[in-house]
């Protein structure tokens, strides 16, 4: 524990917190791993759910993150019961210098008290995992219902039928499937400009989510147009339109998982139609 090399109470005189500080700056690195984890745990949960592995794979990693979110919120609540605790000597000077490893544990104790599972919910990676979980759920269940097959498939099935159709003079029947047709045109229309980077107008490969207005970027086109703007000292607007939110930081961006596996299955099915 950082706080036990001054933990002799009754002395006086001036304290030196550096090694103290130094020890603690070695702990928060410890968040690193606890990140390392969480995006290991994601991308596993992501598999799982587009292989449609059983339910109770899944599950275990919605345990792990939650385990991984309890580390996270705990050494929180450690690293700032340290904090509080320095800067409680420094600023009230103590005659005689409390035992500052009980001071740090009692002020810890009052912060896990306060836990609850509401807590989760402040938890970013946790919050990011369950949205974009729910996300590739959706779209493989999508997949399912249509046999494993796209919408550009499926189109592409319907264009044939009817050239058929019209060869055999069948235009009765060509006309009926016409709104069918319209349809899932603007479906797929829709899915595509889903993919399509507001800033470069090409597909993403590693989109990133605006957390404040939900829209989606190329993650280096984004970023620069956000470092070029702030040299110039300037805002950067959400270069969605019409788009409101006229002030994007980078820590409003989150990696969209969901998207770049949905991009990439896209992909796949489209260069399999097309062997």
């Amino acid at each position: 524990m950082p706080g036990r090399s001054s933990s002799n109470s009754g002395s006086t005189g001036f304290i030196s917190f550096s090694s103290i500080e130094s020890a603690l700056s070695s702990l928060k690195n410890f968040q690193t791993c606890i990140n390392t984890g969480m995006d290991t745990a994601s991308s596993v949960a992501f598999d799982l759910v587009e292989t449609q592995t059983e339910v109770s794979s899944e599950y275990s990693m919605d345990k792990a993150m939650i385990e991984f979110a309890m580390m996270d919120r705990e050494l929180n609540h450690y690293v700032k019961a340290v904090q509080s605790a320095i800067n409680h000597v420094k600023e009230e000077r103590p005659e005689n210098i409390p035992d500052l490893k009980l001071l740090v544990e009692k002020k810890f104790l009052a912060l896990q008290n306060k836990n609850s599972d509401a807590d989760f919910q402040n938890n970013e990676k946790y919050v990011q995992f369950k949205q974009q979980l729910r996300e590739l759920k959706k779209q493989s269940g999508k997949r399912k219902e249509d046999g494993g097959h796209s919408e550009v498939d499926k189109i592409k099935d319907k264009d044939a039928s009817r050239a058929g159709n019209e060869r055999d003079g069948l235009q009765a029947d060509r006309e009926a499937d016409g709104p069918e047709g319209v349809d899932e045109d603007m479906i797929v229309t829709q899915s595509q400009t889903n993919f399509i980077c507001p800033i470069t107008q090409l597909e993403m490969k590693k989109p990133v989510k605006n957390k404040v207005c939900g829209h989606t970027y190329e993650e280096e086109a984004i970023v620069r147009m956000i470092e070029s703007k702030q040299k110039r000292k300037k805002k950067a607007c959400c270069p969605q339109i019409g788009c409101s939110y006229t002030d994007v930081k980078m820590c409003d961006l989150v990696q969209d998982e969901a998207l770049r596996r949905a991009i990439e299955s896209h992909n796949k099915r489209r260069h399999r139609h097309s062997e």
